[in-house]
């Protein structure tokens, strides 16, 4: 196939999936029966497909924080991969993090894709592109710990009716997982291999569709189907999955059934862990900035060995995940000093044991490194 067709079957593809996403029934506002749950419409979309996007969750007024939020927090990044100082000259972000910080990638680039990263789970490797001649050597890709270093990521992180989504979907006393920002500059994004996120409990006893947890995904500046996530609806319930396979099958790595998770800026994704899923080089125009954070079943975690791809591998004791869980308490304070009149989300094990949380300075410094308990599975 030359340029031409290759163009006008990827413009094809891009067209048809689009089209999917939008015939599917599984996107609207966050909805809560009368008895206080969660829609059971809403429930059974996100089972059947992996994946549910929650239309204008941020309000307008919180998303103008968060993008300025987002731009202050761009001009602390290291001039360049591996510099200490940030544009300005000043001590950059993260450099004396022990935890991962900053990620960097080529432009357009697939820097997982068919190799022994994250436990080799991305199976194949994307077609990487050609950048412009004006593109920089490196560009900022993944921010691991993100919690630590903005405080807009960290409120929305506290978001009540989002922490309730993920209190029906995790139980009561459901623990975090991570948190990162996905970074995809148009003509310079990074793609990331189709894949599955799950790693420890594939052969699990009780494996079910929702036992590595989930992701939510909010959007900064919106998802298109050029610098978006796709996703293969259904395939969280599947066990592991011969990816190299299904792109065979498929003839290139344009998969079948795929569909882009379309959003507007504002909307916040919930995505199955165990969903193939993955996302093309952004080469459009568009950028795209995601605040990604997940949750886990208690269960999932307690006295479980990590995967050792976000944290160093531990076995994940009550003290551990305890710890961990401190964020949230930090995260629900910080939201309330900033929407005074929002009522905060009740974390169930915070309140059992009478704890009590405020954010401070004090607060900020512990949150260093935080990210070196991951609860990785």
């Amino acid at each position: 196939m030359h340029y031409g067709e290759e163009a006008d079957a990827v413009k094809a593809y891009l067209n048809q999936g689009l089209q999917r996403a939008l015939e599917l029934d599984n996107r609207g506002p966050i909805r809560f029966d009368s008895d206080g749950k969660l829609s059971s419409d809403i429930l059974e979309a996100y089972s059947q497909y992996g994946f549910y996007v929650f239309e204008s969750a941020i309000s307008p007024e919180e998303l103008v924080d968060i993008q300025a939020d987002m731009d202050e927090l761009r001009d602390r990044f290291p001039v360049a991969r591996g510099a200490n100082v940030d544009r300005l000259g000043r001590k950059a972000l993260g450099v004396d993090c022990k935890g991962p910080g900053l990620r960097w990638s080529k432009p357009l680039s697939d820097p997982f894709g068919g190799t022994s990263i994250s436990n080799g789970r991305h199976q194949v490797k994307l077609k990487e592109l050609a950048a412009s001649e004006d593109a920089p050597d490196d560009a900022p890709f993944i921010l691991s710990g993100s919690l630590q270093f903005s405080d807009a990521a960290l409120r929305i992180y506290a978001h009540p009716l989002l922490l309730r989504v993920a209190e029906a979907i995790n139980g009561e006393d459901f623990a975090p997982f991570n948190e990162v920002l996905f970074i995809k500059d148009p003509g310079l994004g990074a793609a990331v291999s189709w894949h599955q996120d799950g790693d420890t409990h594939w052969a699990h006893e009780a494996f079910d569709e929702g036992i590595h947890g989930f992701n939510f995904m909010a959007q900064v500046y919106g998802s298109t189907p050029v610098n978006g996530v796709w996703a293969v609806p259904g395939t969280h319930k599947l066990g592991k999955i011969d990816i190299k396979a299904m792109v065979e099958e498929a003839g290139s790595e344009r998969l079948t059934d795929a569909v882009p998770l379309v959003c507007e800026a504002g909307d916040v994704v919930i995505c199955n862990r165990q969903l193939v899923h993955g996302s093309f080089a952004n080469a459009g125009f568009e950028p795209r900035l995601t605040i990604n954070f997940g949750f886990h079943r208690r269960s999932s975690v307690l006295n479980v060995k990590g995967a050792g791809i976000h944290s160093p591998a531990q076995v994940y004791t009550d003290e551990i995940i305890r710890k961990r869980s401190r964020v949230i308490g930090y995260a629900i304070d910080a939201r309330q000093q900033k929407y005074p009149d929002e009522q905060p989300f009740e974390y169930k094990p915070f309140a059992q044991r009478n704890e009590t949380f405020r954010w401070n300075d004090s607060a900020r410094a512990e949150l260093k490194d935080y990210n070196l308990l991951d609860l990785s599975i």
